[in-house]
Parts: C-alpha cells; sequence; structure tokens
C-alpha cells in the first residue's frame, strides 16, 4: 500500500451508467500513452492502488486512469438488500441490486467519459473478474486483459469456495470495527495486514497513512461487499475471451489459491501465465516494474497482432510464462 499524492491525479471526474455515478481520475503524467484502465478489488477505494505502481506504468508507456466501482469508494452506494453477509452471498444468499453485467458496462461508461474508444485492462481481485467479463461483454473496447489476484470470471456461488483460503475468510469475518472514521482506518490496516505479501515487508505506517487518507468504508461495509459479491454473471464462459490476457497470481496469496489463477490461464485462449514469488493478495513496491513490464510487453503483443493498436482481431498471443505451479 502507499499513499496517493492528490497533485499526481486529475480531480475526480464521474461517469455515469443507468443513474449510478462512478468517481474516476486519470494520472497526470503519461497522458500521451495507451489507454489503461485500473480497476480494483471487492469494496475498497480505487485509492488503494499504489500511486508508485501507476508512475511505473506511465513510465512504461501508458495513460493511466483508475475509477471506484458501484458499490466503493465515491460512486454509487446502493442501497441495502436483504444479504447482509459476502460470505452469506456465495453460498447463493444474494439481494437483486445490479448483475455482474452492469459492472462490467460501468467500466465501458468509464471509458466513454474518459473519451477512450478502447483501453487496456488490469483489474486485481474482483476487479480482475470484472476486467475479465468487460473482454467478453465488449471484446472491442479491450486492447488486452490482465487479471491479477482473481478467480475465473465465470464462477459463481459455490464455485468460488474452492479458490478460497478459507482461514482467511473467516479472519476477515471476525474483523469488528465501528461505523465511524476512526473504525474505517483501522478496518483499512486491518485488511492490509491480512492481504500482505509474505515474502515483503509489511509497511504499516503506508498501510495507515493511506488509509487515514482514504477513509475507505466500503473496505468494511458487509453490505455493499455483498452486493458486489452477489452481482451474477448470466454472459458467456471466459473460453470466449478472445483479446491478448495475462494471469497474475502471488503464490503466497493468502486469500485466493494459486489455482484460481492456474485454471483461469489454462481456459482463457492463449493466456499468458504468471505465478509471482512471495506476492500475497495485494500488490507490493518491489514487484511494481515487474508487473509493469509484464503488462508492457503484453500490450506489445496485442499491437503486433493483425490491425494493431490492440484491435480485438486476430489470434491472442500467448506463451505461458514466469512460475507456474
Amino acid at each position: 500500500m502507499s499513499v496517493s499524492s492528490t497533485n499526481v491525479w486529475t480531480p475526480v471526474r464521474w461517469a455515469e451508467n443507468e443513474g449510478v455515478r462512478l468517481a474516476y481520475d486519470r494520472l497526470v503524467t503519461g497522458g500521451d500513452g495507451e489507454p489503461l484502465l485500473l480497476i480494483m478489488g471487492l469494496g475498497a477505494s480505487r485509492q488503494w492502488i499504489p500511486d508508485g505502481l501507476c508512475e511505473t506504468l506511465a513510465a512504461q508507456g501508458f495513460a493511466v486512469a483508475r475509477y471506484d466501482q458501484r458499490d466503493a469508494g465515491e460512486s454509487t452506494h446502493l442501497p441495502p438488500t436483504a444479504t447482509g453477509n459476502p460470505f452469506a452471498a456465495l453460498f447463493g444468499k444474494r439481494g437483486t441490486a445490479y448483475t455482474a453485467e452492469d459492472m462490467a458496462d460501468d467500466a465501458i461508461a468509464v471509458l466513454d467519459a474518459l473519451g477512450w474508444r478502447s483501453a487496456h485492462l488490469f483489474g486485481q481481485s474482483l476487479g480482475g473478474a470484472i476486467a475479465q467479463r468487460v473482454a467478453l461483454r465488449h471484446p472491442g473496447r479491450v486492447r488486452t486483459l490482465t487479471s491479477m489476484s482473481a478467480v475465473p470470471g465465470d464462477t459463481a456461488g459455490l464455485g468460488t469456495l474452492r479458490y478460497l483460503r478459507m482461514g482467511t475468510l473467516a479472519k476477515l469475518a471476525r474483523l469488528d470495527f465501528p461505523d465511524t472514521p476512526e473504525g474505517a482506518i483501522e478496518a483499512g490496516v486491518a485488511v492490509a495486514r491480512l492481504c500482505a505479501s509474505p515474502g515483503h515487508p509489511f509497511d504499516e505506517r503506508a498501510a495507515r497513512e493511506t488509509s487515514q487518507r482514504v477513509a475507505d468504508t466500503g473496505i468494511h461495509d458487509p453490505q455493499a461487499q455483498s452486493r458486489q459479491i452477489g452481482a451474477q454473471w448470466h454472459g458467456p464462459p471466459i473460453t470466449s475471451i478472445a483479446v491478448p490476457t495475462l494471469v497474475m497470481h502471488g503464490d503466497g496469496d493468502p486469500l485466493i489459491r494459486p489455482a484460481a489463477a492456474r485454471r483461469t490461464a489454462a481456459r482463457i485462449p492463449g493466456a499468458r501465465l504468471a505465478i509471482l514469488p512471495g506476492v500475497g493478495h495485494d500488490l507490493p513496491r518491489p514487484m511494481w516494474n515487474e508487473i509493469a513490464t509484464r503488462i508492457r510487453g503484453l500490450a506489445d503483443t496485442g499491437s503486433r497482432r493483425p490491425g494493431g493498436d490492440g484491435d480485438p482481431g486476430g489470434e491472442p498471443g500467448g506463451e505461458s510464462v514466469g512460475r507456474a505451479q
């Protein structure tokens, strides 16, 4: 985790999808680069994505934008549903606030607001599953797809459980902080610690500074998280993804097993797989350059396809890279 500096991002802007307002901003540097949209995970503000990683991506030739998913950060939070427990939502006890298709369309609304005809996508955790679904639902808008620390985008309900580490889920379920700004800060630090990379020192100071600045209520809002988890996908399987794809996962992920990445990469035609040693369910500083370099390599693959410029036609470039387990 790291603190975002307000002077490296544009002021917050707004996109809209069927009455849902979506907060987004752009990195000030790298504006002439190739469009890259970042999608964050379950209940988390876009501001949890480290600035340093974003600046490293800009140095690799990307114009970087990020947004808050619905029910997260500054974007619209929907009314409560019958299910207020995100883990119960995995067992089929779901609300009906919206669908996974709606969440995929949110990303397209942000692209439209940015004026981007198409973009590279990078999603982490739930954001990775959303990115996969965008590539399925709107293939012409996606240049390349990078999914990190995520389950297969067409997995739902009990099928998700095979990829989750139940011990960490139990710890997350036991977290109990007051519904106050102070409680949100402590929740942010606690979640960051649980998701931290075992192979890299946990920077509690940076996590606390980020949590204090973001004051992200979504990170400990079970109602919002249950609505996101309860959003069901009704579209085609991920075997239909036809854009160059990179699947990354930490071998020390305490929340989602690397088997999820292996399964995702095996099912997406031509997908590359990178298992990152010592990485957890986060984006640790020592890995920023490697992550950015791999995304750059994928983008270069996309630009070499027939049609160039990330045109979705042609075959995805896909030898497996990294240390597959």
